[in-house]
């Protein structure tokens, strides 16, 4: 039987960007350019809880890679590196070349390669850690407290198709294979926006990913920023997908659907041209979509230009999955 190292040196372990030292040691060595500072985050899937057993492991492995450099793109940061923990029931070769294959795909393409991490045996399903590192000027660090009245608010890509697929696969909605093949990869194969964060770097003012639905993600900026919103739901981004949803469940997906990874951020009127600009040259689509106010407050305003009532909540870890 495959022993803990066989398993790192088979699947995990490659050649290390020149200047850095990567798996193999007790730490994995880097350095940041000068005048820049560290940006790290981490996050954690759970089987049962952020995704299902019968997932594709190559779009798993892409995927929690994925939901953790999105936030260095909400930081505006370049990705440096990454560690990864994981726990296994057993030692599977074909599911492990699979969720291999994902993460180090991801790993090439947004230059994080990964330097270290852990593995162990579980009891309890498969559990994932990722930690990420970046490097990013001060200046141009993506805070959350930035944002001004005044600022419009603007969002990246499509939203609702991934909180649709996440209803269809844990039986919340009726069965529907055409709906599910047409939302399934916004869930399972997320793109990270790192490069339009760091695109957007000196010119927005505030950023954050979308992880736990646009309402909520966009309430943590508020709150940091000490300021509200006022959204138009006409204007939100849907995704082509969701066409002849149901539009109390479409509203519910667009405003409170997590999983969606796309960046939402401010910047003041005048510096629209430049977010356009930083858009193109990422290769992303961004769509404004209201605009921040002085009074603390989230409004979403209807096809009557009155603020709708009993806004959809985000996803909370600790409710009832």
């Amino acid at each position: 039987m495959a022993s803990e190292f066989d398993l790192i040196d088979r699947y995990f372990k490659r050649p290390a960007p020149a200047g850095m030292l990567g798996v193999g040691d007790d730490c994995a060595l880097f350095g940041v350019p000068p005048g820049m500072q560290v940006a790290t985050s981490t996050d954690l899937l759970i089987e049962g809880r952020h995704f299902f057993a019968d997932v594709d492991p190559r779009a798993l492995g892409h995927k929690a890679l994925a939901v953790n450099v999105s936030d260095l793109g909400a930081m505006g940061a370049r990705p440096i590196g990454c560690l990864l923990g994981l726990a296994l029931p057993a030692i599977e070769p074909a599911w492990l070349a699979a969720f291999s294959e994902g993460f180090h795909a991801l790993a090439t393409a947004s230059g994080c390669p990964l330097i270290g991490g852990d593995t162990t045996g579980s009891a309890l399903g498969v559990a994932i850690s990722v930690t990420v590192f970046g490097a990013v000027a001060p200046e141009r660090a993506l805070r959350r407290d930035g944002a001004r009245p005044g600022d419009q608010v603007w969002v990246s890509g499509t939203l609702g198709a991934a909180d649709i697929a996440y209803r269809l696969l844990s039986g919340q909605m009726p069965a529907d294979a055409g709906l599910l093949a047409a939302t399934r990869t916004a869930l399972e194969w997320p793109q990270p926006r790192y490069a339009l964060g760091q695109a957007l770097g000196g010119v927005a003012s505030a950023a954050i990913d979308i992880s736990d639905g646009l309402l909520q993600d966009l309430g943590h900026v508020l709150k940091a920023s000490g300021v509200g919103a006022q959204l138009r739901f006409a204007d939100l981004p849907v995704a082509p997908s969701l066409a002849g949803i149901d539009p109390a469940r479409l509203r519910h997906a667009v405003l409170g659907g997590g999983d969606v990874y796309e960046l939402c951020f401010t910047a003041a009127p005048e510096r629209a041209d430049a977010v356009r600009a930083a858009a193109a040259a990422a290769g992303v689509a961004v769509t404004p979509i209201g605009q921040i106010t002085p009074a603390a407050g989230l409004a979403v305003l209807g096809p009557d230009g009155q603020p709708d009532v009993d806004l959809p909540r985000g996803f909370d870890h600790f409710s009832t999955p």
